[in-house]
């Protein structure tokens, strides 16, 4: 009896090794195999210089007041309309909403769909007492070492004088294009792009325009970050998280604390309470959408264990997810983020205040929804005595991109001809853009730009020692030149 019984688990576990190897061999690559691009004469240290030229200004933007650094805006449009002449001489110039620019590129076919190339002019400001920290000054503009290094030279001047330099070169050339190009520069994209692309958008839909597709800030091409990955992976943005910030309030009365009230009832201790229940009891992750889309794509170019349970979620869907949800940034892909930020209590150690105050703020995993989460909360703290209200500036997740869609399929292809064996797939971006706001006006918005990272290259995004590579940063220019010309001789969707 014993001995059938175990050639029955034996024979049960071959025909399981079996089904996982079969499964496993017949995911075949979903890559699109296109031919290289033809090469392109990008003058890189001349892009290089107009970059480092545009760190110089410090273009921090602010929350509260919108002519903060105005001047140092202005000097930047004077420096760009010098540094690029032809595109100032051929396309046509608009200021919106104060500081952000709107460039629009007429093309020949006025039944053809619109394109738009993003990009945003403003910077984060350097963390108070870092400054001395940074290999380069971080307002300099400083070239060595082959880097460009300072504030911007990532996130976004890059993308911005790529995209420049690209449109520069193309009007030189003599090229036209069929549909019209729009370039959008906006003046306060880290602190949420309601006075800029928020009202480009709104400009752009009051003249009846609808996009064929919107490419912005994103994504990167990362090298040795997945494990078991070797090439290096163009991850597409086909969607972003939602934000919405929950502050939590409760009212006590105040006292001495040498007489303290029972045990959870002060104003702390309920606060505390809430919010370590909010921490302890996060929304659930799973394996769906974009994450599922993601891997599925991924699964046929790695190797080793990870293409074996990658290609086999069915059966490793567990094991895979319980890794994923140990790492900040891929836990993040899988869910609904519970952050605490902030906490205000008390203002004298021998006075138990009458009032705390918190905020959590939440990213919100597209298939979710801001109603959702305020009755996550109220469900898991279960206090009436905590009051509950959304920050007016909270956002659902805008909707996804399709990856079926010409339009992706057109970015997929520039990729694969200017970065050969790069493996592209569609991905999350966890963090907020300005493209968001452009989701009235396209249903193909991309979040991707071609540079290069690395896992130690991660901390310099809003961090110390911000740089690019001047090879890098030609690639952009590569990159949007070839994409411009791709798309004017697409058919029309």
């Amino acid at each position: 009896m014993i001995k059938r019984v175990l050639l029955a688990l034996l024979a049960l576990f071959l025909l399981l090794a079996a089904a996982v190897a079969v499964n496993t061999l017949r995911q075949g690559s979903r890559q699109l195999q296109v031919p290289a691009a033809p090469p392109l004469a990008i003058d890189k240290e001349g892009v290089a210089d107009k970059l480092a030229g545009a760190i110089r200004f410090r273009t921090i933007s602010s929350f509260d007041d919108p002519q903060q650094n105005a001047d140092e805006f202005r000097k930047l449009h004077a420096y760009l309309q010098e540094r690029f002449p032809k595109v100032h001489a051929t396309l046509k110039r608009e200021m919106v909403g104060g500081l952000s620019l709107l460039y629009t590129w007429p093309g020949s076919d006025p039944a053809a769909k619109p394109i738009l190339l993003m990009a945003h002019q403003d910077v984060v400001p350097i963390a108070p007492g870092t400054e001395s920290t940074w290999q380069a000054a971080p307002f300099a503009g400083e070239r060595k070492d082959g880097f460009v290094w300072g504030r911007g030279a990532w996130d976004d001047k890059a993308n911005l004088i790529s995209q420049l330099e690209a449109v520069e070169m193309l009007v030189a050339s003599g090229f036209q294009p069929r549909q019209t190009v729009y370039l959008s520069f906006g003046a306060d994209e880290e602190v949420g792009g309601h006075r800029g692309a928020r009202e480009v958008a709104k400009l752009l839909q009051s003249r009846g325009v609808a996009l064929d597709f919107v490419i912005d800030e994103g994504l990167l091409i990362t090298e040795g970050i997945l494990p078991g990955l070797a090439p290096p992976a163009a991850l597409i943005g086909v969607s972003e998280k939602g934000s919405m910030s929950v502050l939590l309030r409760v009212t006590t009365a105040p006292g001495h604390s040498s007489m303290p009230p029972p045990q959870g009832t002060s104003a702390i201790g309920m606060m505390s309470a809430a919010l370590r229940r909010l921490d302890d009891q996060q929304l659930p992750a799973a394996m769906r959408g974009i994450a599922h889309e993601m891997f599925d794509t991924l699964a046929p170019e790695m190797t080793g264990f990870g293409r074996v349970a990658l290609s086999n979620l069915w059966l490793f869907g567990p094991v895979v997810q319980a890794q994923l949800e140990k790492g900040a940034s891929t836990n993040a892909m899988l869910r609904t983020t519970t952050a605490l930020t902030v906490v205000h209590a008390g203002n004298q150690f021998n006075v138990l205040p009458g009032v705390a105050e918190a905020t959590v703020n939440y990213r919100i995993l597209p298939g979710d929804t801001g109603a959702q989460v305020l009755q996550h909360v109220k469900d898991t703290i279960a206090n009436e005595r905590i009051e509950l209200k959304a920050a007016p500036d909270a956002y659902d997740p805008p909707p996804v991109s399709p990856t079926g869609s010409p339009s992706y399929q057109l970015v997929n292809r520039t990729i694969r001809s200017l970065f050969p064996g790069t493996v592209v797939a569609p991905s999350l971006m966890i963090g907020g853009t300005d493209s968001r706001h452009f989701s009235a006006i396209s249903d193909n918005i991309f979040r991707f730009s071609p540079v290069r990272a690395k896992a130690e290259d991660l901390p310099r995004f809003h961090g110390t020692n911000e740089r690019i590579a001047i090879s890098n940063l030609a690639e952009l220019v590569g990159f949007y030149h070839q994409l411009i010309r791709n798309a004017a001789s697409a058919p029309s969707p």
